[in-house]
Formats: structure tokens, sequence, C-alpha cells
């Protein structure tokens, strides 16, 4: 027994090497499969609709003025994708065609939270969703467009944990109003010169609203004097409300339960009507402007993860839909039978030949522009057949694009800028820098007076792209 007690003493080193190794492999295994495998919504820390706030957290706010001063500038950029949110600057500055080695002068930079949020732009300042992580902190900025300086921020408490960043939402300005959404779906409103608050809207206690796995995306839209929203939930799918008050006018039933997503609320004109297009979890509504009736609906598409981009009006009653995740693209064509809006679909394609994971696609002077998921910049006909793409070392991951002043801006994950030529005949490369240094340059970009605002995670930076005689 001396002998066996002995040998087994012995063994133990042994043993426990063995044991140690054993852990080590297993550790390691895991952590690169956790390291490799795809980051899903609600695979973090997650929010929902129980974590919620059930109170306005935004009546709690305060403004905070800063030490910028407003700098008359021309150029308007007043809501997401633009003045006719389509992607296209109505800007007339005359803009460089190439760049010096260093690129486009960088005129500001300023450090926001993290996110993807990206401004809104008018009369010198610019309007930007931000988050204070370290004072759990929510807030409206107004910038200087002259220097990036703070003018004022209106700033409430609302806790939040980190999910793949935190805001995604671009504020709408008109007259004398700034609306914009947060994170966790509150609704609000400030004056556009002093910031004072005007009114504030919590869409989980309104509607019922589901905060979305990624938190919010979605981006009011102000048409008149009506703010258009798609809260989801069992309250409404879409509401109008007044835009000097708050107050509800109008809701569409959601029968369904479908959810509110990361896509934004679109307005169409066909056949005499304004309709007001909306990508739910459920699938595709088209509703009256007029008092929010529903018009149309199809199941025809749904996205199995995140529904991000949103609908694509194009021409004679089509829309285009698309997404990520496998989805690929759809055409839709509404027909009217004796006053009664029927979508039809006319093709769909799958998502190695056009798709878009986060950027919605641009119409423009006939067909359609966007980043397919496998990062290549693509041109797409009416026909659903490819004109052109991007080369293979051009590719711009879930970067943003637009079009302005006949060329387009284009950029890629790591804050490389490309410039292209806007030409029917192809992929014309004019210049390429980069412009930032962080990481996710997936903020929206925005373009007024020669200036392109552009953001990665961490940065907001405000770039002087006016062509040399405009500069001076």
């Amino acid at each position: 027994m001396k002998n066996i007690n002995s040998r087994f003493a012995l063994a133990l080193p042994l043993l426990a090497g063995i044991a140690a190794i054993a852990a080590l492999v297993f550790w390691w295994a895991h952590s690169v499969q956790d390291a490799l495998s795809e980051r899903l919504p609600g695979s973090d820390e997650t929010p929902g609709a129980a974590s919620a706030t059930s109170i306005n957290p935004i009546l709690a706010g305060k403004l905070i003025p800063g030490r910028g001063q407003t700098v008359e500038f021309p150029g308007l950029w007043p809501q997401f994708r633009g003045p006719n949110r389509d992607g296209v600057s109505l800007d007339t500055t005359p803009l460089s065609r190439s760049w010096g080695v260093g690129g486009p002068p960088r005129l500001w930079t300023v450090e926001c939270g993290e996110g993807y949020a990206a401004p809104a732009i008018r009369g010198g300042r610019a309007y930007l969703m931000d988050y204070d992580y370290a004072k759990k902190q929510n807030a409206l900025r107004c910038l200087s467009l002259e220097d990036g300086s703070e003018i004022w921020r209106y700033a409430y408490p609302l806790p939040v944990k980190r999910n793949h960043g935190v805001t995604r939402t671009i504020p709408a300005i008109a007259g004398k109003f700034v609306v914009a959404m947060d994170p966790k779906c509150n609704l609000l409103c400030v004056d556009a010169d002093s910031g004072a608050l005007r009114w504030g809207l919590n869409l989980v206690q309104q509607f019922g609203t589901t905060v979305p796995p990624w938190y919010a995306g979605q981006c009011p839209l102000i048409d008149e004097n009506k703010v258009i929203l798609a809260p989801g939930g069992g309250g409404a799918l879409l509401a109008a409300v007044a835009l000097d008050t708050g107050r509800v006018l109008w809701q569409t039933p959601n029968p369904h339960g479908w959810k509110m997503t990361h896509s934004s609320v679109m307005p169409m004109e066909f056949g005499g009507r304004k309709l007001y297009l909306y990508c739910g979890s459920g699938g595709v509504v088209g509703v009256s402007a007029m008092d929010g009736r529903l018009l149309w609906e199809t199941a025809a598409w749904k996205i199995s993860i995140a529904t991000v981009p949103s609908p694509l009006v194009l021409q004679d009653g089509k829309i285009l839909l698309a997404g990520g995740y496998d989805a690929g693209c759809m055409l839709l064509q509404l027909q009217d039978q004796d006053g009664k809006l029927t979508p039809v679909v006319l093709w769909k394609l799958p998502t190695e030949v056009f798709g878009a994971t986060q950027h919605t696609p641009i119409f423009h002077n006939g067909q359609i522009y966007g980043v397919r998921p496998d990062g290549q910049f693509a041109c797409l006909g009416l026909d659903g057949k490819i004109l052109w793409t991007s080369p293979p070392g051009d590719s711009f991951g879930l970067g943003s694009f637009l079009f302005a002043n006949g060329l387009i801006y284009l950029m890629n994950d790591s804050g490389k800028l490309s410039l292209l030529e806007d030409s029917t005949g192809g992929y014309k490369l004019l210049a390429q820098a980069q412009v930032l240094t962080g990481r996710e340059s997936w903020g929206p970009m925005a373009e007024v007076g020669g200036r392109l605002l552009v953001r990665d995670f961490t940065r907001l930076a405000c770039l002087d792209v006016a062509s040399s005689a405009a500069s001076k």
C-alpha cells in the first residue's frame, strides 16, 4: 500500500499538468470559437420592452449651454438621407475632383459616444444624437458647423448597456423644431435655436413599442406639420403626431403585432395619393398620409435577423426592398384597381447579385446604386441586371455613400474615403484617402456647402471637399 501511495504521489504533478493542458486547450478552443462567431442581435446585453422605463426620461432633462457660436452657412441636410430623403445632395457648390496625399482637409473633429448616429444640418448648425456612457445620459447636441464646438445640448438620464454601439438615428429639422429618437425609443422635440424642450414621447409607454435588439435605428420623418413614425407593438404600426405639441393625430392598427425594426418610414406619391411606406418585422405596408389608413400590405418581404434598409421609392409605382442576411432584394410594383392598391412582385434577386445589409440603396438617373453584402459597390438596372461593380480591391464593407454635384462619395469600414465620378458608364475612381482612423466608419455621411461630415465609432469629422476656387 505504501508503494502504491508513493507512486500516486509521484504521479500527481503529471496528472495536474495533463489537466492544466486540457483546460488550456478547452479554453483556447472556446475563445477562438467565441471570437469568430457572428455577433447577432440579442447576443450581447440586449435591451427589451421589459427593461424600458415606463416613464418619460426626457422630462427629467436639462438644457446645457456651450461655448459654440452659430456662423451662417449655405446648404441643407435636414434629415435622414438628405433634403429629399434619397441620399442625393441638392447643393451646387463646386466640389474638388482630386485630393492631395493627405486627402481633403479636415476642418474639425468631435469625440462622440459609441455608435453610428449622424447629423442633420441647417443654418450652420449640426444636430446630433449622442450618448455619454460615463454619465449614463443621452443628449441631443447642437454643434457649430464652423469649428464643431457645442452650442448647446439637451441631456437626460437614460441607462443603456453597450450592444454593438448605442446611437443609430438622425434627427429631422423643420421650421423652428428639431425632432429625434433616442436608443430606447423616446421621441423628443426641441427648439432648433435655443434647444428648449417642446415635448417628449415615450413610445414604449404610449404605443407598446418593443425596443429593437440593436436599439432604435428609425429616423423620424417630418411631413408638413406632422411627425411620422412607426412604433410597432400593440398600439400602432404607424402613427402621426403634431409637430408643435406631440399630440397623436392618427394611428394605423397593427393586427399582426409587427414590431419596430431599424428601417425608417419613407414617403411616396402614387395615383394622386401620398403614402408612407414601412418595413415592419413581418412585412411591408403602405398607409394613407391623410389618416394612416392601411392601403396595402405584403408579407412577401421579411428579413430573418435585422431589417435595416428602408424602402426605396423608384418610379411609376415601383419600390425596391433590399436587405442583408441572405435576403437579397425584391422589386414591387403597385397596381391601382378601382382605387384598391395591390403590390405585385416583379422580380427577386439573391444576395450575391444585389442586397444591402445596412445602408438603403440610392436611385439616381434611372439606376440603383448600393453596397452589396459582399462589400462591393454595384449599379443595378430596373430590369434586375447588374450594370457594373467596384473592382475586387475596392470593397466598402458596411460603409455609407451619397451623391453630390456630379460625384459619389463612398466610405469603407476603416475610414477610407473614395471619390467616384457620377457616371452611368462604370466605376470611375477619381481619388481615395484615409480620412478616419477609428473602426466601424458606418455612420451616414452628409454634405452641405462643400463640407462633408463623416463618422466612425467614436468620432465625427468635417472635411472640406469644395474645389479650390470655392474654398477661397
